[in-house]
């Protein structure tokens, strides 16, 4: 009844989190460092703007945002990246990036390339819905390892040709999760020439872009311009969940060429699920503004601070150099997350569950993931009490 290609699907994460957790007592005071959702505090006059305009709530909205959002996704992208897009035709607006990393898969992917079934290039471990749009268009997904030998980034140049030759598409995090790797200039460009020579899409997820320690990620966009890769090279998606603390706003954006995006245009006049009027408008401000985000990276700067501070002497920590994530090395990722769970209360996500097993391997088996979102002290207890469990 149910298509073959899902019938070997690992359940989500967090079901398997609860799976793990849930049939044992918490070894004292719970503290939940498993999901990456913001908990510092959003502009307040969001809430305001929202209810000025309430009365939109009454009409449906436009599936292709109102041309102030548009503009103020252009907007941002020149101030952050120095890139010109058109505002009509080369931008679109996402009811949150998952929808968009999802439905790009659907709109761009073809039926065959380079002779056979199309493959799509995965990170390993990688955001799970990475791996469900390439089932869902009846390709191959690749998986390839981002492990510190590699930088905790795919390196996708040593994969064969004819693997290269049928890659439609090649997913790519940076800042990444659940890493914090950062791809430079070098990294983006190596993609973009690889993309160029086997011509396949680049899908770059870069929704952690605004929150690093001291230099900003550089951008897809930004180096294919600088290189002068085909306009249709490359395809980004933004989000405000992070960068301003408003997931529940579910403002998001992908960029590129204009044919990917009439493609992706005409999937979400069927299937998409355009933002309200309101939160529009919300989210017209909240892109235009800079200032909350310096104070929202100012916070996340204490928390790299103190989480380098409290895990100097566990083996094998590197700090991330983005997003708010930490990958801890452990032996294996499940009984660390139980035995943590148990004694001392603090929850935190296997990395395994991330990854998937290829030739036996999965490289998120010896890490867990813990997010740095609760407030500081919170979050000081927590990693304390972690340091404290598994390495000492």
């Amino acid at each position: 009844m149910f298509p073959e290609r899902f019938s070997n699907l690992p359940a989500y994460a967090f079901p398997r989190l609860r799976r793990l957790l849930d049939g044992h007592a918490p070894g004292g005071e719970v503290l939940h460092m498993t999901i990456g959702e913001p908990q510092h505090a959003f502009p307040p006059w969001v809430s305001g703007i929202i209810a000025e305009h309430a009365a939109g709530f009454g009409r449906y909205p436009p599936n292709d945002g109102t041309p102030e959002l548009r503009a103020a996704f252009a907007g941002w992208l020149a101030r952050r990246y120095g890139v010109e897009v058109d505002a009509d035709t080369q931008l679109m607006p996402l009811n949150g990036t998952r929808e968009g990393l999802y439905n790009a898969a659907m709109a761009l992917c073809p039926e065959r390339k380079g002779g056979g079934a199309p493959a799509i290039l995965l990170p390993n471990p990688f955001y799970q819905v990475y791996m469900v749009a390439a089932l869902s268009v009846d390709a191959e997904p690749v998986f390839v390892p981002a492990t510190r030998d590699t930088g905790h980034l795919p390196d996708y140049t040593a994969l064969p040709a004819d693997t290269l030759d049928r890659a439609a598409l090649a997913y790519i995090c940076s800042p990444a999760n659940p890493q914090g790797a950062v791809a430079g200039q070098d990294y983006w460009r190596d993609l973009i020439g690889l993309a160029e020579r086997h011509d396949f899409q680049i899908l770059a997820d870069e929704c952690y872009s605004e929150i690093y320690r001291d230099t900003p990620p550089p951008g897809a966009l930004e180096v294919a311009a600088e290189m002068g890769a085909h306009p249709e090279r490359v395809v980004v998606f933004h989000s405000l969940s992070k960068r301003s603390n408003l997931p529940g706003l579910r403002s998001g954006f992908v960029a590129g060429g204009p044919e990917s995006i009439a493609r992706m245009k005409q999937l979400r006049a069927y299937a998409g699920a355009p933002l309200p009027l309101p939160l529009q408008r919300a989210a017209e401000k909240v892109w235009a503004d800079e200032t909350h985000v310096v104070e929202n990276r100012a916070l996340y700067a204490e928390k790299f601070a103190k989480a380098d501070e409290i895990l100097a002497e566990v083996p094998g920590y590197a700090g991330p150099q983005a997003g708010f994530f930490l990958w801890l090395p452990v032996d294996d990722g499940e009984a660390a997350a139980l035995k943590l769970w148990t004694e001392t209360g603090v929850r935190v996500l296997p990395g395994a569950y991330l990854g998937r097993q290829v030739g036996g391997e999965n490289p998120g088996t010896g890490y867990i993931r813990a997010a740095m979102v609760a407030p500081l002290e919170e979050m000081t207890r927590g990693l304390t009490r972690l340091r404290d469990c598994l390495y000492t």
